[in-house]
C-alpha cells in the first residue's frame, strides 16, 4: 500500500544567497520572483555579508525586496515555460489549448487584461496563435502569445 504522490518535480529548491544572480528566480514572501537587482554589503563587525534582493513577482509584476545573510539558503522556485496552440476560446473565456504532443487542456482562462483582448482579437481574425504559459508553485498563468507563421 503506497501513498499517491505528484510527479516528484520539486516546487522549489534551496540555494545559497551568494550564488544567485540578476535575472534568476527567488521565492520572496512565498511568491516566485525574478531578480532585477541585487547588492552585497561588506561583512560587519560581528558577522556576515548581507545580500539585498530587488525582485518582481513573475505573475503580477509587483516589486518585492529581501535582505538575507549571504551564507543563508533561500528557496528558488521551479519556473517552467510552455507553449500551447490555441484551438478555441470557450465559455467563461476558458482557453482550449494543445501542446506539440497532441495533449489538450481547458483549465486556463483568457487573461483579464490588454493581453487577453489582443489574444481574442487575433484569434477572431483567424490567426494561428501559440499561448505561452508560465508555471511555478502550483500556479499557471498565460503570460504572452505569438502568432504562428502561416
Amino acid at each position: 500500500e503506497f501513498q499517491s504522490a505528484d510527479s516528484g518535480a520539486a516546487k522549489f529548491v534551496p540555494a545559497q544567497c551568494s550564488s544567485l544572480r540578476k535575472g534568476g528566480h527567488v521565492l520572496i514572501k512565498n511568491r516566485p520572483c525574478k531578480i532585477v537587482d541585487m547588492s552585497t554589503s561588506k561583512t560587519g563587525k560581528h558577522g556576515h555579508a548581507k545580500v539585498k534582493f530587488t525582485a518582481v513577482d513573475i505573475f503580477n509584476g509587483t516589486k518585492h525586496e529581501m535582505l538575507e545573510s549571504s551564507t543563508h539558503n533561500v528557496s528558488i522556485p521551479n519556473v517552467t515555460r510552455s507553449e500551447w496552440q490555441l484551438l478555441d476560446i470557450g465559455d467563461e473565456d476558458y482557453l482550449s489549448l494543445m501542446d506539440e504532443n497532441g495533449t489538450t487542456r481547458e483549465d486556463l482562462q483568457l487573461p483579464e487584461s490588454d493581453l487577453g483582448e489582443k489574444i481574442r482579437a487575433d484569434f477572431e481574425a483567424d490567426e494561428n496563435i501559440n499561448i505561452i504559459v508560465l508555471a511555478a508553485i502550483k500556479r499557471e498563468q498565460v503570460m504572452d502569445y505569438k502568432k504562428q507563421a502561416q
